[in-house]
């Protein structure tokens, strides 16, 4: 029947899509009880870190901490599943804060949550469009540049509640912030700074003591127990907590902190928006949204597939990069009908999966289970947590994700256009936003790009002397030697070295094009323009050793040979032999031209 012709018949259907691959392959390769055990402990481990993480966020985004919970829970649950990656964690991450904070001030966690449900539907089209192999493309000046800014703009995001300053909004630009903390510095609250300071010390010393237990877990106990005895034994010097920051109404009833609840569908539109009321959703809103939703996208794809190759890197696997586009699309696509932010590929968390054990794509389930678990049993206990404690948390992150030694290697070492260009990003990314440090920054390692391909592409004149091996050049025949692929850019400075043919007695040229491994239009039409010079002034060309691409390029551009005009030879000798005849043959008829 008609049915067997179709793509399911030829093994391209729903097997060929990326989608699920890392558990395909766990199944086919056999999945036994030890390896579900070890994910299961290595579940727990990322779930323990990422629950406070997840708050922090959340809270640094300028939405309440479930929310942050609610993306560890589904996104890294539909993500873990759909994923290419076996032991990626996806959640909330440091690097959204820059982008999401904005559009939380403008649109409200309405907004927040339509413009990651529009990146999941454009991260979905990344993913079918096999465009997963595009974020090697970003050159690592870009990436240790932006993700440094990123890093000191979180840093100074946790500076109020680390030192307690009763600022009641930040503003929007980092030079606004810097110069509203400095302002309040005098107002620093001690106690939230005890508070705080006590949280990070731990944070730093416990990994000396033991790994085996996570130190965000210690850390944030100690800041609890610290907030518990000042508010038991001195009255009045109470640190702020989630509690006595957050609230949240159902049935009518208003609880403080978290509420003991799992997420629960809606619809992301009908959340507030800026302005407190329901979004109306339009065409004039997804047009607004637009640019945020296609930042979200482009920083979800380049963090996710880091953090995969990464984990490649620390297991010795390999992930589909297609199948953990789709997938994080997917995720972003969900999360929000549950009141989850945006969610990426987290390397902090996927690294800890990895030494904590796991094997397969069950560990990051097991971690949104264990983070659901923890939401049921202890949101009351969670609206403990200091204010301090969690910038204590993110100010470590945010250490950690500057990444300060790459960022100085690169300083040291790289040459001065890249150290440029990292420069340029971090700045950027600090006083302007991350979508402007990336666009510059790409559009300033093409353009350094460009410069390094015209460096090394050119022509040159054979020396008779070194064409002798081949044999005696036969008079009015030159050799030109094209080296580099003729881009645009290079292609002018390649071709323009020709000017001087045609201008003697030439009658034939050999153009040596076999260290040409491409040619694009602006190639092809700077050939075309030598080509056509050298036509008027009664001048052979031969195109000597064309590569394949070039040769197809050429072909898809209506070249062909033409007798006295053009012909195309394998290498520079089968050329000497074809002007030699053509010598010979004009020798013996003088009255025919070449």
């Amino acid at each position: 029947m008609g049915a067997t012709n179709g793509p399911l018949a030829t093994g391209r259907g729903l097997a060929a899509l990326p989608v699920a691959t890392a558990l395909r392959a766990v199944l086919r390769e056999g999945y036994d009880g030890a390896a579900f055990r070890a994910d299961v402990l290595a579940g727990l481990v990322v779930g323990v870190v990422a629950l406070p993480l997840s708050m922090a966020l959340a809270v640094a985004t300028g939405v309440p901490p479930q929310h942050g919970l609610y993306t560890a829970i589904i996104g890294g649950f539909t993500i873990a599943l759909l994923g290419g990656s076996r032991v990626q964690v996806s959640g909330p991450t440091a690097a959204f804060v820059v982008i999401l904070a904005p559009i939380v001030s403008q649109f409200g966690i309405g907004g927040l949550l339509v413009a990651g449900l529009m990146a999941g539907l454009i991260l979905i089209a990344m993913g079918l469009a096999r465009l997963g192999q595009l974020v090697q493309f970003v050159p690592y000046p870009v990436t240790t540049g932006f993700t440094a800014g990123i890093a000191v703009v979180i840093a100074t995001i946790q500076l109020k509640d680390f030192l307690g300053l009763p600022i009641a909004h930040l503003p929007e630009d980092w030079l606004g912030k810097a110069t509203a903390i400095a302002m309040a510095l005098p107002a620093t609250h001690l106690p939230d700074l005890a508070v705080g300071a006590l949280t990070l010390a731990t944070l730093l010393a416990w990994p000396r003591v033991s790994r085996r237990v996570p130190a965000p877990l210690v850390g944030l106990l100690a800041g609890v127990a610290a907030a518990e005895l000042l508010r038991a034994f001195a009255p009045g010097l109470e640190v702020a907590t989630l509690d006595s920051r957050f609230t949240f109404t159902i049935d009518g009833v208003t609880g403080h902190g978290i509420p003991r609840l799992p997420p629960l569908p809606l619809a992301p539109w009908h959340l507030p928006g800026a302005d407190g009321r329901p979004l109306v959703l339009d065409v004039a809103l997804l047009r607004s949204l637009a640019g945020p939703a296609l930042a979200i996208a482009m920083l979800g794809a380049i963090e996710s597939l880091l953090s995969a190759v990464i984990a490649d890197g620390m297991t010795g696997r390999k992930h589909d990069p297609d199948a953990e586009l789709v997938a994080q699309g997917v995720g972003n696509v969900v999360a929000p009908f549950f009141g989850g932010i945006a969610a990426t590929g987290a390397i902090a968390r996927t690294a800890t999966n990895i030494r904590a054990g796991a094997r397969s794509p069950v560990a990051a389930v097991v971690h949104a289970a264990a983070v659901l678990a923890a939401v049921l049993v202890l949101a009351p206990l969670l609206g403990r947590l200091p204010m301090a404690s969690l910038a204590a948390l993110l100010l470590l992150v945010a250490w950690n994700m500057s990444e300060i030694g790459h960022f100085t290697h690169v300083l040291r070492t790289a040459p001065r256009s890249d150290i440029a260009v990292q420069l340029v990003c971090f700045a950027l990314t600090v006083l302007v936003d991350m979508v402007a440090a990336i666009a510059v920054g790409l559009v300033l390692a093409s353009f350094l790009f460009m410069h390094r391909m015209i460096a090394v592409s050119g022509a040159r004149l054979v020396d008779p002397e070194e064409a002798a091996p081949r044999g005696p050049l036969p008079a009015g025949v030159h050799i030109y030697e094209i080296a580099g692929p003729l881009f645009f850019g290079a292609a002018h400075k390649a071709t323009s070295a020709l000017a001087s043919i045609g201008q003697g007695d030439e009658r034939s040229l050999i153009l040596d094009v076999s260290a040409v491994p491409a040619m694009d239009a602006t190639g092809i039409v700077n050939l075309q323009s030598a080509l056509r010079r050298l036509e008027h002034a009664g001048v052979l060309v031969i195109l000597a050793g064309l590569c394949p691409q070039p040769a197809a390029a050429l072909t898809r551009a209506g070249w062909r040979e033409e007798p006295g005009r053009l012909a195309f030879c394998p290498d520079v000798e089968a050329a000497l032999k074809l002007v030699s005849g053509l010598a010979r043959a004009e020798a013996h008829d003088p009255v025919q031209g070449p």
